[in-house]
Parts: C-alpha cells; structure tokens; sequence
C-alpha cells in the first residue's frame, strides 16, 4: 500500500522546475542579442564570420555540399546554423548563427539548475548515502537549500558578461558548454543511481541488479557525441568519462545489465571521432589534417608567429589558463574568490557525498586539456595582465564557468542548510550572492574581456574589408569573382554577394593531391578570364601567388594600416563565363 508523502506539495517536480528556470535566460539572451545586433557587434570575431560562411556554403556555393564543411573545425555547429542562415538578410546580419548559440545558452542553464537541484536533492541523499528516507521536516529542509543551490548556481552561470555576449554571436563556446553541462548531469544521474555499496557487494543481488537506471547513461551518450562534434574538448571529455564508466563495469562484470551499458556507451562516444577521422582520412588524405594540415592551428601559429608565454610548459599553461577563467568571472583580484569557493567546493563533496565530487571533478576537466592544448597544441593564451600583456583567446577561459557555479550553488545550500533557524544560513547566502554581484559589476562596467578582444580584433580587419567591399559593390550586378575566402570571406557576405558568384580555395575536389587540375578553382587560377569578371588578390594569398596575370589589368590597390594589400584585377580579354563549362 502507498502510504501519501504529506510533504510532497513542498517538493517542485523536476520536469516543472526546469521548465521555469527556461524564461529568465530566454529573455535575457533576447535582450543580450537585440542589443548586441543594434550595435553591429554580432561579427566582432573573425572566427564566427568564417562559422556562418563555412555553414553557408554548404548550399550557397559553385560546388555546394556537405564536402564544403571543410576540416580543422567539427561540423555541428555548422549544420546546426544552416536553417537560419538560408535567408540573405539573416546571413548577412549574421543573425541566423546566433540562433543555435542563443538555445544553448538557454539550456546551458537549465542543466547547471539540474545538476546542482538534484545532486542536493532529499531524494539523492537518500539513494546515495543511506537508502532511507529522510523525516519529513528533514526533507523540506534539504529541498528548499538545493533549490536555492541551484538557483544560485543558474544565476552565477546565466549572469556571466563574457557568456551573454558569446551565445550572441556564431561563436561555438555556448553550443559546447550546453553539451558538456548535460553529459555531466545524465552521467551524475546514472551514478546517483547506483547503489552506495554496488561496488563491493556481489551483482547476484538482484535488488542491486534492478536499481540501475541506464537510460541516463545512454543519453549522456548523446551528449557526448554532440560535444565531440562541436570542440575537440569533446573528445578529452569522452575520454575521461568513458574511463569512468568502464571503473564502474570492470568492477562488477559479471553484471549483464551494466555491461550491456557499458558497451553501448563506448559504442556513442567512439563513432563521432571516428567518423571525423574516416572524413579526413578520405577527402584529405589525411585522417590528421584538422591537426596538422594547412588550416590547422599549428600551421596557423607558424604563419602568425603569436608568442606562446606557457610553450611547452603545462604547469605555465595551466596558471595561464585559470587566470583567463577568473578575468572570465571578474577584474583584478576579485577572480581569486572564484578560485576559492570552486577548491572549497570540491573540498566539501569529497566529504559530504560522491555524487556532488563527480560533478566537480568531471566539471574541472577543461584544466588538464587546455594546459596540454596551450602548452603543446599550438593554441596560446594571452592575459592582459602578464606578458606579453595581451588579450588573445580570452574565451577559453570561460570553460571552467560551469564549475564555478556549480561550486558557488553547492557552497550556498550548505551554508543555508548548516543553520537549522536559517536565519543566519539566508544572511550567509545574501552576502555570498552580494560578492557575486560585485564580482561581475567591473565586467560589466569595463566591458566583458572577449567582448574588447572580438572588437580589437574588428578593429584591425575592418578598414581592409571595408575598402573593398565599396569596390565590390560598385562593379556590374551578378559579377563572378576569384577569390581566397580564407581571411576575408566577409567581405562578399557584407556586400550582399552570393557565394556561388565566387570561385573560391574550396572549389576542387580535396581529396585530388597536391592539386586537382580538373578543379574548378585551379582552372580559374590558370585562365581567370574565362571563368570571372574580376579577381580579387590580398598580398601573399593563393590568389595573390598562383593566379595567371598574363590577361589581367589592376582595376585598383587598396591600402588599410598593419594588413596586407588588396588588389582587384580585371580580365583584359572580355569574360566568356558563361561558356566555360
């Protein structure tokens, strides 16, 4: 007989809860992207222009196709952005891309409201530590402070300045975490569903058998590939987790149920990069080009020789990268206090319960992957604050916020939860989320620090692609062009010209090497009149290197300070295009 819980009125059902933390982001990621779009500051970052037009030329371009992902950077977020990218307006705007960031934000939220609600939860504690339900006032108790927990940790996370304006923009940042943050919490669901003692008693216990919950597991599965093919930081992430889940079936593998488990979830996380590097491996020739190809970031590094402070030193690159992550949460030395609570946090679930230290752990994950990436990966991270005292890929910093706020919620409801009267626990938790505001206030008074990086980063392309967008626009309608779209691709997005008007570096079959001499772009580069009305050249590109200038004529040589020239040629014989096919 069902015995009715008379406090379970004072319990919110999880799917209702959620379901109210989804307005207050929504609306604040509206707001944050009206402001930011009337602004024109949605393609500060030359990496988010690249994003929508890789997206785009997937069906807007002289040899469309899904070929025309490319490589270096995971296709997700890519196919992700090509609904809302269809319609020029949106494409040029640079809106459309903005919309998968903007649902990821929102649900990035939602999960870190999840995670920490339901790792504090009554029943949690219960199924974890005892198998015993709680006393009723017990119950009440525990669940108001895991609700304020969680709502501090949303807040801490949705309040973020440098996140709000990325999950603008077409940047992949907000798309990931989303991911991330939602493997961690099906994957804290699964082991919360293990019983304390699973471990070191026999499986043939068939209570034990019966209280696993594997469809968690599976959809951390999911999450995980997602993750995989948004950021490479997927991979490290499947890695350590896939690690995990092996510890907890190797011990019990006599276990059918959870072995089953076991073997389709490294089943899940497996194909996503397998399949990226089968990709490789056939168009390229080379299942490591996105490492080590022309795009890479290390051939990338070699061309612009940035200065690498932690080269090569991993202990250097983590100290770098925990600072970006607090100038992330804040100015000056108020980042330490982040630092602080997510080590006392940590502290605190290693004592208290197993299910809140996973969540943290899993969550400090992005520290050993970018201290290798930084180090040996060809990826330098620069503070303003030490040398070379710069900002440069400020935004990778902004991969431990989950922990910081997980860590913050998680430091509130015990706090709340330690004083039985909770008047004393409720001024604890008011001043706690009193220095949070005070945390992000200087942010948003100085502005967020991948904001000022994005428009320094603007501010530098901008004069080139500006001169020579006028240009652009001033020639005949329906022009061809022949193009390098490698570093100026926006300039034919903010001229409003179809990408299928320019024969561009990804018109070729890739996987023909060194070159395709059947290719399209190769066959304009040798004969540009017979195929362009215009060329166009930045000193030192492929264009600039290999194209025939034996029929051009300079139109114009366009100047900007600290950029390359541009030039803009002009067939001599007249164009014969439209036969040259």
């Amino acid at each position: 007989m069902n015995v009715p819980n008379p406090t379970a009125k004072n319990t919110p059902r999880p799917e209702y809860s959620s379901a109210r933390v989804v307005g207050i982001p929504a609306l604040i990621s509206l707001f944050s992207f009206f402001y930011y779009f009337r602004q024109n500051d949605l393609l500060l970052y030359g990496d988010a222009v690249a994003h929508i037009n890789i997206a785009r030329r997937v069906f807007d371009s002289q040899t469309p196709g899904l070929l025309q992902l490319g490589t270096v950077w995971l296709p997700l977020p890519h196919v992700l952005m090509i609904p809302f990218i269809v319609s020029n307006a949106m494409w040029r705007s640079g809106a459309g891309a903005s919309i998968p960031s903007m649902l990821a934000y929102v649900f990035g939220v939602v999960g870190i409201f999840r995670l920490v609600r339901d790792a504090l939860s009554a029943k949690a504690k219960a199924s974890v530590v005892t198998g015993l339900r709680p006393a009723p006032a017990e119950e009440t108790s525990t669940n108001s402070a895991s609700m304020l927990g969680a709502w501090t940790a949303a807040i801490v996370y949705g309040a973020n300045p440098n996140l709000i304006y990325m999950q603008a923009t077409a940047m992949t940042e907000s798309v990931y975490l989303a991911f991330f943050i939602w493997a961690v919490v099906y994957f804290v669901e699964f082991v919360r569903g293990l019983p304390a003692d699973y471990l070191s008693k026999p499986s043939t216990e068939k209570k034990f058998r019966a209280q696993i919950s594997v469809p968690p597991l599976t959809r951390s599965a999911w999450c995980l590939a997602a993750a995989e093919l948004t950021r490479y930081d997927g991979w490290f992430l499947a890695g350590v987790m896939g690690g995990a889940v092996a510890v907890i079936a190797l011990r019990r593998w006599q276990d059918r149920k959870l072995r089953r488990a076991l073997l389709k979830f490294m089943l899940g996380i497996a194909i996503a990069p397998i399949l990226w590097l089968l990709y490789n491996a056939v168009i390229f020739g080379n299942a490591l080009e996105f490492a080590n190809g022309p795009y890479s970031a290390k051939a990338i590094e070699q061309r612009v020789g940035a200065p690498n402070p932690a080269l090569h030193s991993a202990r250097v690159a983590a100290i770098y990268f925990l600072k970006s992550a607090q100038l992330n949460m804040s100015e000056a030395n108020w980042g330490r206090f982040w630092l602080a609570a997510a080590l006392a946090a940590l502290a605190l679930a290693l004592w208290k319960r197993r299910s809140l230290a996973a969540s943290i752990l899993l969550l400090w994950i992005p520290l050993p992957f970018y201290s290798y990436s930084i180090a040996y990966g060809s990826v330098p991270l620069h503070v303003y604050t030490w040398w070379p005292f710069a900002t440069f890929n400020q935004r990778y910093g902004l991969q431990l916020l989950p922990v910081f706020a997980v860590s913050v919620g998680l430091l509130a409801a015990s706090v709340f939860a330690a004083d039985k009267t909770h008047w004393r626990g409720g001024l604890a938790v008011a001043t706690m989320i009193a220095l949070v505001a005070l945390s992000y206030a200087p942010v948003w008074k100085a502005g967020p620090r991948c904001f000022q990086e994005a428009r320094r980063n603007w501010d530098i392309r901008a004069p080139l692609n500006a001169a020579v967008e006028r240009v652009v626009t001033g020639l005949p309608p329906n022009s061809r062009f022949l193009m390098d779209l490698g570093e100026h691709v926006g300039v034919m997005e903010q001229a409003g010209i179809p990408l299928r008007r320019v024969v561009n570096n990804e018109n070729h079959r890739a996987w023909v090497r060194p070159t395709d001499p059947e290719g399209l772009w190769e066959r304009a580069l040798a004969d540009p009149p017979r195929y362009v009305d215009f060329v166009i050249a930045f000193d030192g590109d492929v264009v600039d290197r290999q194209v025939n200038r034996a029929h051009l004529t300079e139109l114009v040589e366009l100047h900007a300070m600290g950029q390359p020239h541009a030039h803009i040629y002009v067939p001599a014989a007249p164009s014969t295009t439209n036969q040259s096919r």
